[in-house]
């Protein structure tokens, strides 16, 4: 609507509620806060959540899951504390049946608590990432040749900013959602934030596909186009004023787009 503002989340009632975050065991329907072996006794911690319909020994495909930067509100009443529970993607995408949702960390400088502002400790943010798959695989039925990585917001930089930091980490990906910005778009207040670099990562997708949406597209697939990287790029618009991925929990248009998206990209062979 040119000249018109979007309209709130608030005029679209939700159809999906968040299962409440426990500190039980992971079992089927049920969202928990889990840790990693190796970070116990910290205040590091991703948040696992099972689907519905989940039985042991079947193998399920994985969303993995980062947050938006904290610290952050606007006036519409969006806020975003930077935590692994704060995303809603994932499950929004699933509707809570079929899917592995895995939210993780970005791991602070000293490597005890969690990042709630752009990167922390990269390394470690990436290696707790690599480990927490390679125990939703072993343990909960991951299937390792279909995890997608999603990301709202800083989250959304960091599909490209981490997910395809280095070789090792790009190859862990099937395919990409990323809502609300995206790496070399614009810099940011970091090292390597600049285009150059994220055209050199950018060219690790190998032809994998994405889902990019957000209020406008125009500024990424610019971008894109510039770049000279070619892969299957989808644009959707998120038809709502708000900073903030809620909107998955509402019957739109885009929401309709992205599952189908994400079914025709899993039926395609790897």
């Amino acid at each position: 609507m040119i000249g018109q503002e979007l309209p709130d989340l608030s005029t679209v009632p939700a159809d999906l509620t968040l299962p409440a975050l426990t500190e039980e065991q992971p079992k089927a329907g049920r969202r928990v806060r889990h840790s990693l072996p190796e970070y116990a006794g910290t205040q590091v911690y991703h948040v696992l959540y099972l689907p519905t319909d989940w039985k042991p020994g079947k193998k399920y495909p994985v969303i993995v899951e980062y947050a938006g930067n904290g610290g952050y509100s606007n006036r519409y009443g969006d806020v975003s504390h930077g935590v692994p529970e704060g995303s809603r993607l994932g499950y929004g995408a699933s509707a809570g049946q079929g899917f592995l949702w895995l939210c993780l960390p970005y791991i602070d400088v000293g490597r005890t608590r969690i990042c709630t502002q752009w990167w922390g400790d990269i390394s470690a943010t990436l290696e707790y990432c690599k480990a927490a798959i390679r125990m939703v695989c072993d343990q909960y039925g991951g299937d390792s040749s279909a995890v997608i990585l999603a990301g709202f917001s800083r989250g959304a930089i960091a599909c490209g900013y981490l997910g395809l930091h280095n070789d090792e980490t790009a190859s862990l990906w099937r395919a990409f959602i990323a809502y609300s910005h995206y790496d070399g778009v614009k810099s940011w207040p970091y090292p390597h934030s600049d285009v150059a670099s994220a055209v050199t990562r950018l060219k690790r997708l190998k032809g994998r596909p994405s889902f990019i949406c957000d209020g406008s597209t125009e500024a990424t697939r610019a971008y894109i186009a510039a770049s000279g990287v070619h892969a299957p790029f989808t644009f959707q618009g998120v038809p709502f004023r708000n900073h903030n991925d809620a909107w998955v929990l509402r019957e739109t248009p885009a929401r309709v787009a992205l599952r189908t998206w994400l079914g025709a990209t899993l039926a395609t062979k790897k």
